[in-house]
């Protein structure tokens, strides 16, 4: 004859905590499987423009060439730097790169270039769903 273990409904209850505290472990534990979305900061760099950059070139065609500059210098008027940030996902390294220009009397002296690859442009996120997604109308 086997004895059957008979628990009291009162050492039940002591279990609903530990349950409890289970349950928000999975559910904290889960959450950390998120869709992350893509992150784009700056000023987008290619090296095709940034070719395009020489000595002697005034501000306004900086600006134009390249954009506003991201990080204006409040001590050093005659430097802008040029940011660009790209971070796909969660577990890939961020794409960086910088660029930065130097002026004397409005005029280009040099520049710096830093993780810009020759020949290659960043790669841009997504530009959106491709319309044969869409349902016909």
């Amino acid at each position: 004859m086997i004895a059957k273990i008979m628990i009291p409904y009162r050492s039940r209850m002591h279990l609903l905590p530990a349950r409890l505290v289970l349950l928000g472990l999975a559910v904290a534990l889960g959450s950390g499987c998120v869709y992350r979305m893509d992150i784009q900061q700056g000023n987008f760099l290619e090296s095709k423009t940034v070719d395009q950059l020489a000595v002697g070139m005034t501000r306004s065609q900086v600006r134009y060439l390249l954009g506003t500059p991201m990080v204006p210098d409040l001590f050093d008027k005659d430097r802008w730097d040029y940011l660009y940030y790209f971070q796909r996902g969660r577990l890939r390294r961020p794409d960086q790169r910088h660029v930065i220009v130097y002026f004397k009397d409005d005029k280009v002296t040099s520049f710096e270039r830093q993780n810009i690859p020759e020949g290659s442009a960043p790669q841009a996120p997504d530009q959106g769903a491709p319309i044969g997604k869409f349902p016909k109308i």
